[in-house]
């Protein structure tokens, strides 16, 4: 009997050519797009949605499978919408995009695939599967380094990993777009989409404007001299440059966000220098940790990417009975952001990753503005 696979296809042209993939491997295929988010409220202007689903019910159509739309906006907008809104609320910078594979991709779709009677799950991420002597299922960077998304598979379980297949983590993205036009797909030359996994071409910041009240407060400098003022936390993150709104000095050095302030909704701020107080981390900590195998203990050495395409870089780190752990950088590392993820490899293979929930550097200790229910289990 075949294996019947939920193919989720988006309209792009990697889940395009992941279905086709699927087919030409003998598996039992059905394409889904998965209705997320839809503007109801129409205060943010242009939707993708709809032409995505036409673009997705189209390759559907030329691969000769069924196609239906899976209606998620429920569970989409209490579990990564909501989580979004608290945690800039809360003053943390948080990652829907990690939030919609665990919860509403590999969650709430995965459970709807396996109660209509299918085996998996697939998707267009650029990461690989590989079964080990033990029989886990282990968790892999795609082949194509430049695309590689494993980072944002950082908080599945072995449980998702287990029911999921991803058809195109070998391949490179050029040799999808190939394989894409010898099909004769009609996605073969979409452009990609960009920004956050929900709002399509609306900027973060118009979208926090229409759903996050301002809430200004004074700009400090280190020192503690008043330089400015803002129109609210929840607009900057650590590590920023832009729309802080404060000329650079005689030298052009701009000034760089290195801390957020509960009390007096203080936005801390430094020239953007390796020695600036605050901006580069030695150590932090994460909270929320999420396994992809067996959970690690004690104490030991892995490569870690703190954020999407940054480079992996070798660091210590002790798990704690608490379900926290401390990583300890052999290279100090810039920017660091609570409510922001951080992943964990050995090598290419994906262990797992965690919330950063404070951050430690020389000078400087940041930690969360205040302990949001944003930080998920």
């Amino acid at each position: 009997m075949k294996t019947k696979v939920l193919a989720a296809m988006s309209g792009g042209v990697d889940s395009s050519v992941a279905v086709a993939l699927l087919l030409e491997a003998g598996y039992e295929v059905e394409g889904a797009y998965m209705k997320n988010w839809i503007n109801e409220d129409n205060i943010l202007g242009e939707c993708p949605w709809e032409e995505d689903i036409r673009d997705a019910r189209a390759v559907a159509e030329k691969l000769g499978i069924p196609f239906r739309i899976v209606n998620l906006i429920e569970a989409y907008r209490s579990r990564v919408v909501d989580y979004l809104l608290a945690g800039y609320q809360a003053g943390i910078t948080p990652n829907p995009d990690v939030m919609c594979n665990r919860e509403i991709k590999f969650g709430v779709f995965l459970q709807y695939a396996l109660a209509n009677g299918f085996d998996a799950v697939a998707t267009g991420h650029y990461a690989r599967l590989e079964k080990s002597e033990n029989g886990e299922i282990c968790l892999l960077e795609g082949s194509d380094k430049n695309k590689d998304q494993s980072y944002f598979l950082a908080l599945l379980r072995q449980e998702q990993i287990a029911r999921v297949l991803f058809p195109i983590g070998h391949l490179k993205k050029s040799e999808v777009r190939a394989r894409a036009g010898v099909l004769g797909l009609s996605t073969a030359t979409k452009k990609d989409s960009q920004g956050i996994c929900f709002i399509g071409k609306v900027k973060m910041g118009d979208f926090l404007r229409a759903y996050v009240p301002d809430d200004p407060g004074p700009v400090y400098d280190t020192s503690g001299k008043k330089l400015g003022d803002h129109p609210g936390l929840h607009h900057f993150t650590l590590g920023q440059r832009k729309g802080i709104r404060i000329a650079s000095n005689s030298h052009g050095e701009a000034w760089v966000v290195v801390a957020k302030r509960a009390a007096d909704k203080a936005l801390i701020v430094a020239f953007d220098r390796p020695d600036s107080p605050g901006l580069y981390a030695e150590s932090c900590r994460l909270e929320s940790l999420s396994f992809c195998g067996q959970p690690l203990t004690g104490t030991c050495e892995v490569l870690c990417r703190p954020r999407y395409r940054a480079k992996a870089t070798p660091a210590t780190i002790t798990f704690s009975e608490n379900g926290s752990a401390t990583l300890v950088f052999h290279t100090p590392q810039r920017a660091l952001t609570p409510g922001q993820i951080c992943a964990f490899y050995q090598g290419e293979r994906l262990l797992g990753g965690g919330f950063f929930s404070e951050i430690h550097s020389r000078d400087l200790s940041i930690g969360a503005i205040q302990k949001p229910a944003a930080l998920p289990v």
